[in-house]
């Protein structure tokens, strides 16, 4: 793989992990909720899954998912579902920014780790985003060193995008201005969460 390639790749995967979408307020929750170790583990976590759809992809998922349209549809919808059971309980801020800091209560690693892995694992989004712009690079990749560098790009640049967006958020002088709007957040990221998935239900 050339280096002319792999910058391709790399912008293709830092293009992707920048869009805004539930990622990124799932991130966004448990880095202001729990602070920076859990954003950290969030962000990970999610990259962990992006990095399985790379793998994945590698070995032919792209084209089992375009001749099998009922599974896509199947992931999506789950992947739909998910985002409105975020969206309902960050809309009643049950487990969110504003009951965290109000309680005190920490957001455990665990929990967060499973929301970033899950987010990730079942958004119909980054499914596309493998078989539409990805799977193009599979083809370049026929040596090990070449696959390698296909799947490890997209859940390095993925977790350090996050882990970048985690540091900014979780900054103290950033907290002590969002606890008074905490409630706030919670109630747009639900709204967000939720629109995305109906968006998801409309477009599948």
């Amino acid at each position: 793989m050339t280096l002319t390639v792999w910058f391709s790749l790399f912008t293709v995967c830092l293009l992707g992990a920048m869009s805004p979408g539930p990622s990124l307020a799932v991130v966004a929750k448990h880095s202001l909720a729990g602070g920076r170790s859990n954003g950290i583990v969030t962000a990970w976590c999610h990259a962990f899954g992006i990095g399985i759809y790379a793998f994945i992809t590698l070995i032919g998922l792209a084209v089992v998912l375009q001749q099998s349209p009922l599974l896509f549809k199947g992931i999506s919808y789950a992947g739909a579902l998910y985002l409105a059971y975020l969206g309902y309980n960050a809309l009643r801020s049950k487990g969110g920014v504003a009951a965290k800091l109000q309680s005190g209560e920490r957001t455990t690693l665990w929990q967060s780790g499973r929301e970033g892995f899950f987010i990730s694992i079942l958004s119909p989004k980054i499914i596309l985003f493998f078989i539409a712009l990805f799977s193009q690079f599979i083809a370049i990749g026929n040596d090990f060193t070449s696959k390698s560098i296909i799947v490890l790009t997209p859940f390095i640049v993925d977790g350090l995008w996050y882990t970048l967006v985690t540091i900014l958020l979780s900054s103290s002088k950033l907290i002590d201005k969002i606890r008074s709007k905490a409630q706030l957040i919670d109630r747009l990221s639900g709204i967000i969460l939720i629109l995305l998935a109906v968006r998801v239900v409309f477009t599948v």
